[in-house]
């Protein structure tokens, strides 16, 4: 089925227009809103997965259902019963859809893919409904008080698709009567989804044109061409989905809700567990507290600590996608966090100046980028070739007539880099200024990032790259 509604198409922003401008009539009463918001976030989930969205809708039901009996249970052994046949469910179906040709692959070399249709949007809120049975297991959170309310939740259209993934008690504690959406929300929301845009809609889809040539037909291209198509691919990706969050934020925060932040410049980070407390963040924290805490975390001895870190980036690895490489790239993931624990008591001896803090950004950076290889590869074999052909047919004399032939995309790839660079505080600022300018000021940015977007469209509308997830 054709999408028609992502969040970088035409057609999606002149639904949210008139959308937003209904929401604004209702937003102070509850159940209108809700009622309101679950039906528009179910019409979008259907054009982009057709009758899927009853699936999505049978998932809610089960799973609202279940919770309240979890709740309402007083004996342990019934509540854990009702928790594990929630989650058995909701793997269950998840697992179907993103994993059955994956299985039967690993039983035989020969065999025809089941044509399966995968759901935009399951993995991100299949971990909510984990998530949210668990949390009312735990007491942390009550169940919704109607099934309005959770399917409220489940589908509310700016996270459904690829998140982040929100948490229920946070996201229920924000429905309110009389709701107060100030300036700082609208204005501050515009500021990301201009923001979202000009990373996903001109700088991701632009540069994304060359990677995929390279990563494509990896031995068609030279040792530096490939080269550059992996810091490319390293930055579109960055771009790509925190562009996407950035978009899925914004739209909320007009909307008056918090979703939290799901990056915090993941390239600036000095080793790989300040990586994965900046990248994504809603999934690491998810996997923190869903994977790796109940099977020990840190509580137990150093040999189960690594382990239980192997597992769960593995599990995070498999949850990106139903493939060798995937797993590959979570389990290296996960080598790499049990290496820096494993040194962690001498590199804490190491002083902390800024030349350390620049090599060891250089290097963690280094094996984040090698390893988006096998994250963007389609084989393993592709992944592979790259590599080897980077490497053994690599020539510095390239750079000049790279940089004559792809100006443009060097420049993007420059600016990105660039930009990302920047502090977190200086951002903040620059955000604060935004909101607080004229009208005049913020129209006229509006203008230039449309301007750009309509000067470097590839043609069609590009999928974002974690909305097959």
């Amino acid at each position: 089925m054709k999408n028609i509604v992502l969040f970088n198409s035409g057609t999606f922003w002149i639904m949210f227009i008139l959308f937003i401008a209904l929401y604004a009539l209702v937003c102070k009463r509850k159940t209108q809103m809700m009622l309101y918001v679950a039906a528009f976030g179910l019409l979008f989930y259907y054009l982009n997965n057709g009758f899927m969205f009853c699936l999505l809708l049978f998932t809610a039901f089960y799973d609202f259902i279940i919770a309240r009996k979890i709740y309402k249970s007083s004996d342990p052994k019934k509540k854990k019963l009702w928790l594990t046949l929630s989650i058995c469910l909701s793997l269950s179906i998840l697992c179907y859809f993103k994993y059955t040709n994956f299985f039967i692959s690993m039983l035989s070399s020969n065999f025809a893919p089941l044509d399966i249709f995968l759901p935009a949007g399951i993995s991100f809120y299949t971990f909510q409904t984990i998530s949210y049975a668990v949390d009312v297991y735990k007491g942390k959170v009550e169940p919704a008080r109607s099934f309005l309310q959770y399917l409220f939740y489940i589908s509310f259209f700016p996270l459904i698709l690829a998140g982040p993934i929100m948490r229920a008690g946070k996201f229920f504690a924000q429905i309110k009567d009389n709701k107060v959406i100030d300036k700082t929300m609208i204005y501050g929301g515009l500021w990301l989804i201009i923001t979202g845009l000009l990373k996903k809609a001109v700088f991701a889809d632009y540069i994304a044109q060359y990677n995929n040539w390279v990563f494509d037909a990896p031995l068609n291209y030279s040792g530096f061409e490939g080269l550059m198509a992996i810091l490319g691919y390293t930055a579109q990706i960055y771009c790509d989905f925190s562009g996407y969050s950035d978009i899925s934020i914004g739209m909320a925060s007009i909307m008056g809700f918090d979703l939290g932040v799901n990056f915090r410049l993941p390239y600036q980070s000095v080793n790989l567990t300040e990586f994965w407390r900046r990248w994504h963040i809603s999934l690491s924290s998810w996997m923190r507290d869903y994977i790796y805490i109940p099977l020990g975390g840190n509580r137990k001895s150093k040999f189960r600590m690594y382990v239980n870190n192997m597992i769960t980036m593995l599990i995070a690895g498999l949850w990106h996608g139903a493939s060798w490489q995937f797993i590959y790239w979570g389990g290296m993931h996960g080598v790499g966090l049990i290496v820096h624990k494993l040194n962690k008591p001498w590199l804490d001896k190491i002083p902390d100046t800024w030349t350390v803090k620049a090599v060891s950004t250089v290097l963690t950076f280094v094996f984040v980028a090698f390893l988006w290889i096998f994250f963007r590869a389609s084989t393993m074999e592709n992944a592979l070739d790259l590599i080897k052909h980077t490497v053994s047919d690599f020539d510095i004399a390239y750079i000049v007539p790279f940089f004559k032939a792809r100006t443009m995309w060097c420049v993007f790839i420059i600016l990105i880099y660039l930009l990302h660079g920047l502090r977190e505080t200086f951002l903040v600022k620059v955000k604060m200024a935004f909101i607080s300018s004229h009208w005049t000021v913020k129209a006229l940015i509006f203008l230039i990032i449309v301007q750009l977007i309509i000067q470097f469209d590839s043609g069609e509308i590009q999928p974002f790259i974690y909305y097959s997830f």
